[in-house]
């Protein structure tokens, strides 16, 4: 379902602009978008922000940049994050723009993890190469992480998780960790929720999660 525009929105991001990252971002070291330097972590896709400002509230010592594509949602993200800011946290930044363009937006091996949370998809026959996991975007994804970076990755699609299962291997990354059932498992215990995760979970959806190193 296509999100209803918001209201004022491009006013509402800039209200929040002391938390987002704008181009040209690529020849700056992540670091010093933050008051002080830390591990890096990007979410990519980070939706309305629930992962982001709960990992970043929950791991004070990590610097986090969320990635979101639709400015609209992003636009709840950032507010929800200077929500938080304003009670002392500072160390969560966005941006606006497309994962294809990842290595366009910052230097090589700028983070030590990376996330994916509920990425579409793309079910449709012929379009593999859109899916997130897909060798071609691991590829970029090895670029952008340290080396021994970890990449996590959580969805509610069984399809999906096995792709990606396939994909790792074909790249030739080393799986640190699978399940079929995330809430089921000990690990669960430190698992900060996306929006996504809560409805589905709560439905009885089985959440599919994997952790690779690079």
């Amino acid at each position: 379902m296509r999100m209803r525009r918001k209201k004022h929105g491009a006013e509402r991001i800039a209200a929040c602009k002391e938390l987002l990252i704008e181009a040209p971002l690529s020849e700056k070291n992540p670091n010093d978008y933050f008051p002080s330097p830390s591990p890096i972590h990007l979410e990519i896709g980070c939706g309305k922000g629930a992962f982001a400002v709960g990992m970043a509230k929950k791991y004070p010592n990590v610097n986090f940049v969320a990635m979101e594509r639709v400015s609209d949602v992003a636009c709840l993200a950032l507010e929800k994050a200077k929500a938080e800011a304003e009670e002392g946290r500072d160390n969560l930044r966005f941006v606006i723009g497309d994962a294809k363009n990842l290595v366009e937006c910052f230097p090589a091996h700028s983070f030590d993890c990376i996330y994916l949370n509920f990425s579409d998809p793309w079910p449709k026959k012929g379009y593999a190469k859109r899916r997130l996991t897909h060798r071609g975007f691991l590829e970029l994804y090895r670029t952008l992480l340290v080396p021994g970076g970890i990449l996590k990755f959580k969805t509610d699609n069984e399809g999906l998780y096995r792709f990606s299962l396939e994909e790792f291997e074909a790249a030739g990354l080393t799986i640190l960790w699978k399940t079929e059932n995330l809430h089921a498992e000990p690990e669960a215990a430190d698992n900060v929720m996306t929006e996504y995760e809560k409805n589905f979970s709560e439905k009885g959806q089985p959440i599919y999660s994997a952790h690779v190193r690079f």
